[in-house]
């Protein structure tokens, strides 16, 4: 009679075991995407002054960013990537730009808007001022920056004569930044220094708060790395009158690209990024190379007592808008920028709504929809129309990604 093999037995026994185990671990797994997809039944209500916006389900399609019913919780996405429901604006086309600028700026004195330098692609730069008059619709009166001013990513401001502008980028692609400071009388189109900022820096956000001109934030010298520095020197009408820049309490989140507003006498600070392109090592001419970037919709206020105070962030993160704001009436108002990008697709996503943040309730609302989406753009505000410029688009209704630099103008009617 044949002996019974206990090594079968065994081997049978540890199979069994091997496909309970495997069957109990599937059947935890579908529980837990019952729940998965069962707890998004609440997002149709979320509220856009809420803090942190819930998530959002968009189709597999990596070119469609609108809402949808798919289920697939591989693409369960932040609602920062899709467009915020808002009524389409009535934009009435104008005259455009001399040329088309990306990362320019612009300051408005009265009914003159004064858009300088920018990128007119990759590689080449714009050095001059163009300047549209709100009351006749036009363009004219060009005229050249100086040769050691900054190109792109400025940081600027007005006294309602005089043009401060302080450091940014030199250069196209992505080359190094200065620490030149200029300011420009915009009666005599004349330029003068002003004390060099104490290092360089990109897009750092810049006002006129209380007599001094306060300089924060931006990127460092690698153009990635954010930098919480906060200066200030005092200055009137064009004239500095301190030798050195004095420093002041650091911006509580650094980085580049946000708005800064002086209003009603207190100084807000809005949207930005953390990180930016950086020049690849070894490049002759500095090409730019992508790095990492967190975008945000934080917002800042330096109060009476030099304290930083928070104020609840914005319906979506936003960045590339620090020429892109307008005041109207007791509100702030923000065109365009960009957000998140894709975590599938990893592109830059733009951003196509209207923003207001109401001064007195200091609640943020959505009032509109652009024409198309658009990042840095360039902003003025005169006899209730809201006028943009410039910038660089997105590729179309359904794909959110940067590509075309315009020169084109809008206008709309808008007033609270």
């Amino acid at each position: 009679m044949a002996r019974p093999n206990n090594n079968t037995k065994h081997s049978s026994t540890s199979k069994l075991i091997i496909l309970l185990a495997c069957a109990a671990l599937l059947g935890i797994a579908l529980i837990v995407d019952f729940l998965w997809a069962s707890s998004t039944s609440y997002l149709s209500n979320w509220v856009i002054d809420n803090k942190s916006p819930p998530n959002i389900i968009i189709p597999n399609s990596p070119k469609s960013y609108k809402n949808s019913t798919h289920k697939d919780p591989k693409r369960f996405l932040s609602a920062t990537f899709a467009d915020i429901d808002a009524p389409q604006l009535e934009w009435e086309e104008m005259a455009s730009a001399p040329v088309p600028r990306l990362d320019g700026a612009a300051i408005q004195i009265k009914n003159l808007l004064f858009v300088f330098a920018g990128y007119a692609n990759i590689d080449n730069v714009h050095s001059h001022v163009d300047i549209y008059n709100f009351t006749d619709n036009t363009w004219g009166g060009s005229f050249p920056m100086p040769t050691e001013m900054a190109h792109s990513h400025l940081g600027m401001v007005t006294d309602g004569r005089y043009i401060y502008i302080v450091t940014g980028q030199y250069g196209p692609q992505c080359r190094g930044p200065t620490a030149r400071t200029f300011v420009l009388d915009t009666r005599t189109k004349i330029w003068r220094d002003m004390p060099s900022l104490p290092v360089p820096r990109y897009a750092p956000a810049t006002t006129l708060w209380r007599g001094r001109l306060h300089v924060m934030g931006g990127s460092k010298e690698d153009r990635h790395e954010p930098a919480l520095e906060h200066w200030s020197i005092s200055v009137k009408d064009g004239k500095v009158l301190e030798k050195e820049w004095r420093t002041e309490i650091p911006i509580p989140r650094g980085g580049p690209h946000r708005a800064c507003v002086v209003v009603d006498d207190r100084l807000y600070v809005i949207g930005g990024q953390e990180g930016d392109f950086m020049a690849k090592p070894g490049s002759p001419i500095f090409k730019c190379s992508r790095r990492h970037e967190v975008v945000y919709g934080d917002v800042y206020m330096l109060d009476d007592e030099m304290k930083w105070k928070e104020f609840p962030s914005m319906p979506k993160p936003d960045s590339h808008i620090e020429f892109a704001w307008a005041i109207v009436n007791n509100s702030i108002v923000i065109v365009g920028g960009t957000t998140d990008k894709h975590p599938v697709t990893k592109k830059m996503i733009l951003t196509g709504e209207v923003f207001r943040f109401n001064l007195d309730t200091q609640k943020w609302s959505v009032v509109g929809k652009m024409p198309f989406r658009v990042k840095t753009t360039l902003v003025g505000y005169w006899e209730c129309w809201l006028y943009f410029t410039s910038g660089q688009r997105d590729r179309g209704l359904d794909d959110p990604a940067p590509r075309k630099v315009i020169s084109q103008m809008f206008r709309t009617k808008l007033n609270f």
